[in-house]
């Protein structure tokens, strides 16, 4: 079965209708869905429109349409040289039936919205289309010339490979000389928590030591935080093997899930990382995931990029970088670092607390347009007044983002629904109603 269908409360099907382009490897089939009235003769009717234009269907599946009882959904894939004469039967759709009619193009052609996951298992889907890295290594790489260090990434990017949503996180038994890597790094950067750090990263940090073994001569295991993680926010950690896309990345924060990195940086510079390692994850990232406002402001940016045109998702990516990885965050009268990558840097962390670099308001519309580099440290620092502050910002910048639908996260089906019909809002409203009745109540019964 196409890698698009998965089953759901126990039943095999596509989810919602959706206006996306689908992701595949080939193009060579052009997929569309359309949903119809049971009634007699209704398929066949619609069949004949195909019949009539020479298109061949050569996948045909169907399902009860979740967004009306009284609906079939149906999902055919036809040749791709047929997609001239598919808009023509597209068009004759929406005007001869009662239904919706949704194209999954793989052109990106205009009005087209990005595929995007719509169920956590999705995520299964890119996680191993990483972008730099994984098992093999730049010639700049510290560990390139290692041969010992090429074969211990190797098993690392293998677990990631291997691994799929609902798994147990494999668990890794790190060499001496990684605990000792591990070991430098913890030790130098606890000693600036204090001071450095805002305060939700060094509430949590004392749990993780109590929960997750955070402690200097010992890695803690990606399986043990991210129980940790889903008992606070629902955030979940996932392996993967080295850099996702920003589109891909960004959409693991709609589910509450971060891909993680399991692999060290080289023991020849502990101090220095020319990408995400564990000790970047675990010691900048996972503290904050388990702050409930942190979680929902990260989520936000997720959720923006859902759908959303490549040119946003670059302004997004902006974002996310000098927040969840170089951002500064007022704290009475001080200002301290809550991005990841102030948080795992000793020498980052000095940095951006001194008069040196630039730092000004965090706004998203102009934050999102400004530059930066990579391989040094940062000339410009942003500062939110609040995490809840900043996701209002985030919130405000999404809906500017031009496409034809809203989503909403259900963190009781790990899913995704799309706002784009009636239905939808009426359950949204059902659902909103039901929460305002439980905090009508509890007011009730406080006065």
């Amino acid at each position: 079965m196409d890698a698009s269908f998965r089953k759901t409360n126990g039943e095999t099907g596509i989810q919602e209708s959706m206006y996306l382009e689908e992701l595949s490897n080939t193009t060579q089939v052009v997929s569309c869905i359309f949903s119809l009235k049971e009634e007699v003769g209704a398929l066949a009717k619609t069949l004949r429109l195909f019949e009539e234009k020479g298109i061949n269907l050569t996948h045909i599946e169907s399902r009860p349409s979740r967004l009306n009882k009284e609906d079939y959904e149906f999902f055919i894939n036809v040749d791709a040289t047929c997609s001239k004469e598919l808009d023509e039967v597209i068009a004759s759709l929406k005007t001869q039936i009662s239904g919706h009619v949704h194209e999954l193009s793989r052109n990106k052609a205009k009005d087209t919205v990005p595929w995007f996951p719509r169920d956590i298992q999705d995520l299964d889907r890119f996680a191993n289309q990483i972008l730099s890295y994984g098992s093999e290594l730049d010639s700049d790489h510290p560990g390139f010339t290692d041969p010992v260090y090429r074969v211990r990434r190797k098993e690392f990017a293998d677990i990631a490979y291997n691994y799929r949503h609902g798994q147990v996180i494999p668990k890794v038994e790190y060499t001496k000389e990684e605990k000792a890597t591990w070991g430098t790094v913890f030790r130098e950067l606890k000693t600036l928590y204090p001071t450095h750090a805002c305060r939700e990263h060094n509430h949590v940090f004392p749990l993780l030591e109590k929960y997750c073994g955070y402690r200097e001569d010992n890695i803690p295991q990606l399986e043990d935080i991210s129980r940790f993680l889903q008992s606070c926010t629902g955030f979940r950690l996932r392996p993967v093997a080295g850099l996702l896309s920003s589109r891909d990345f960004l959409a693991g924060l709609a589910f509450r899930v971060f891909h993680s990195t399991q692999y060290i940086r080289h023991s020849s510079k502990p101090m220095y990382t020319p990408e995400p390692d564990i000790c970047h994850e675990l010691l900048g990232h996972v503290p904050l995931f388990a702050d409930p406002r942190f979680a929902q402001f990260s989520q936000e940016i997720g959720l923006a990029s859902l759908g959303a045109p490549d040119e946003y998702i670059e302004k997004l990516a902006t974002v996310y970088w000098f927040t969840v990885e170089f951002g500064l965050c007022k704290q009475g009268s001080e200002i301290k670092a809550y991005g990841a990558g102030l948080l795992s840097s000793f020498g980052e962390l000095q940095y951006c607390l001194t008069n040196k670099p630039e730092i000004q308001p965090f706004e998203p519309e102009k934050t999102a347009l400004q530059t930066y580099p990579i391989t040094e440290f940062q000339p410009i620092y942003f500062v939110a007044e609040s995490f809840e502050g900043a996701k209002e910002k985030v919130r405000k910048f999404a809906a500017t983002i031009p496409r034809p639908f809203s989503v909403r996260y259900n963190p009781y089906t790990h899913s995704i629904e799309v706002l784009d019909s009636m239905q939808q809002l009426k359950n949204l409203a059902d659902s909103i109603s039901g929460e305002m009745g439980i905090l009508a109540n509890a007011l009730k019964k406080m006065e």
